[in-house]
């Protein structure tokens, strides 16, 4: 499974696009990888690699190393899609 198909997962399962879970840990002040990991499994049931993804997500961003180049655990692209399922990113207007 890609990276990506983890975050939609998630999605599918708590309704929260991966931006949410960003806002609410800023909110929250939860900025540690274990403290990260006890919110989610705490207050979303989130299993060990679901969780482990948004904890990736809160602390770096959407960029990601792209590792598997062919098969089930290919990502598309190096930046991962933060704003949930049905939205597409938005694309960045190049200088002239």
């Amino acid at each position: 499974m890609s990276f990506q198909a983890y975050l939609d997962n998630i999605e599918e399962k708590t309704g929260k696009a991966p931006k949410h879970f960003i806002a609410e840990a800023k909110k929250l002040k939860i900025t540690e990888h274990k403290d990260i990991i006890a919110w989610l499994k705490r207050d979303y049931s989130l299993g060990a690699g679901h969780a482990q993804a948004i904890s990736y997500v809160i602390r770096n961003g959407a960029k990601i190393e792209l590792k598997h180049t062919t098969g089930v655990h290919r990502d598309a692209s190096d930046t991962l899609n933060l704003e949930g399922k049905g939205k597409k990113k938005k694309a960045v207007a190049k200088k002239k």
